[in-house]
């Protein structure tokens, strides 16, 4: 089925905040590939090697009820980037993004591109990085915040290019600074040349205290309606 050029694209966005304690991960990997477990191996430290478990068993159990397919069944493939797309699902648009304790998922029919970060919203970023990844207009909004919220805004600024530049397929090998936003009515708008675009459509997606989520997609209907969903282990994700 086409979608109308005013119909909404509808994007589920799945939050797990996995158990970091790796007691369940011999069985999450079950449901990996081969070369998935190989890579799970090379990390020194289990907390990155529970991460990157947790991050691929939630992305395949999301993308096993968008294809009907078997969470190991799945077939997953890079591109130059790394950017993953499943083999045969042309029309499927997903990201995935970890961070300490947090898996997002975004997946999408109907956008022709989708990107998700999440950042611990505790996260240090030193003055230096602002300067180094803002525009201007970002670092003159950034001071007008008050002092006690200006640390969770500078992650949140940054989230939400990370998640365009996902989006992008480039991730952190394109340039944040190419990537502005402007305010309206407290929604993230990307600017180009001092100008909203509109076929892009960015949202900070609640999570909670300890994470920030940012959401990007492209698309040239209307905004997207979001559904958030929290997974539960063994199960469907459920609102």
């Amino acid at each position: 089925m086409q979608q109308s050029d005013n119909q909404p694209a509808a994007i589920d966005v799945v939050l797990w905040q996995y158990p970091q304690n790796g007691s369940d991960g011999e069985r999450w990997i079950r449901s990996l590939s081969s070369n998935e477990r190989e890579r799970a191996a090379t990390y020194r430290f289990e907390r990155d090697r529970t991460s990157f478990i947790a991050g691929r068993y939630l992305l395949r159990q999301v993308l096993s009820a968008h294809t009907e397919t078997r969470p190991d069944k799945v077939v997953l493939l890079a591109d130059a980037h790394g950017k993953l797309a499943v083999e045969g699902g042309d029309t499927l648009q997903f990201s995935l993004s970890n961070a300490d304790g947090l898996v997002a998922v975004a997946v999408a029919s109907e956008c022709a591109r989708v990107g998700i970060d999440c950042e611990r919203a505790d996260a240090e970023v030193e003055a230096a990085a602002v300067e180094s990844y803002c525009s201007p207009d970002e670092r003159r909004w950034l001071d007008q915040v008050p002092a006690g919220e200006r640390p969770r805004a500078a992650v949140a600024l940054w989230t939400l290019k990370e998640s365009h530049l996902k989006a992008l397929g480039v991730g952190l090998r394109g340039d944040a600074r190419s990537v502005a936003f402007s305010w309206q009515d407290g929604i993230p708008v990307l600017v180009h040349s001092g100008e909203p675009d509109r076929q892009w459509h960015h949202r900070l997606v609640e999570s909670g205290s300890q994470h920030v989520v940012a959401l990007a997609a492209r698309s040239s209907s209307a905004a997207p309606g979001i559904h958030v969903l929290t997974f539960q282990d063994e199960s469907m994700p459920s609102p």
